[in-house]
């Protein structure tokens, strides 16, 4: 059994990782997706509130909230496979909840890409409502990302792998990590 999980800032590729993973048939789960529900079940739309529900989840059950609400959907994926990778984990107290969990099996790995990099893909993506539509710039999630503990995660980091190159040469880091050939 191995848990990966991935920690990275906004635009640095984690959702490239995971869709590696799903080509692979390694099941991913997306920590994201514990708040787009959140924000659907409290009548809010997740591209302009994502980052307030995320705060708020925090603020009420804790800085491991979005972690705990995680942990069942991870065992129930474990149950069909030997790998599973975790995408989007937001701070140490997450890194420590999984840690706890899954002990010697969990694997840290920080997806690691530029800021003007990022800003570029962030605005390529469509997926974010901007600034000017409501939501926040990237400085600002870099900012709220790191408020949650993200730059203490990203150093507890067991690896890194870069994300500058091709978009092929990072697949196949991923694929290398997926298959346990990562070095």
């Amino acid at each position: 059994m191995k848990v990966i999980g991935i920690v990275g800032l906004p635009g640095s590729g984690k959702s490239e990782a995971a869709a590696v993973a799903e080509e692979l048939d390694v099941p991913v789960v997306t920590m994201g997706d514990v708040i787009r529900r959140e924000c659907e079940a409290r009548g809010l739309d997740p591209t302009t509130h994502h980052g307030e529900v995320a705060q708020a989840l925090r603020e009420e059950g804790g800085p491991a909230a979005v972690a705990d609400a995680s942990l069942p959907v991870i065992e129930d994926a474990l149950d069909g496979s030997e790998v599973v990778l975790v995408d989007g984990i937001r701070s140490d107290a997450e890194v420590e909840r999984f840690e706890e969990a899954f002990g010697e099996s969990f694997l840290l790995v920080n997806v690691h890409a530029p800021f003007e990099v990022r800003r570029e893909r962030v605005g390529e993506r469509g997926r974010d409502a901007t600034a000017d539509e409501g939501g926040e710039s990237l400085e600002e999630r870099d900012k709220r990302e790191l408020g949650f503990g993200m730059g203490e995660a990203i150093e507890a980091a067991d690896l890194t792998i870069e994300n500058t190159d091709t978009l092929e040469s990072f697949h196949e880091s991923v694929r290398d990590l997926l298959r346990g050939e990562a070095a």
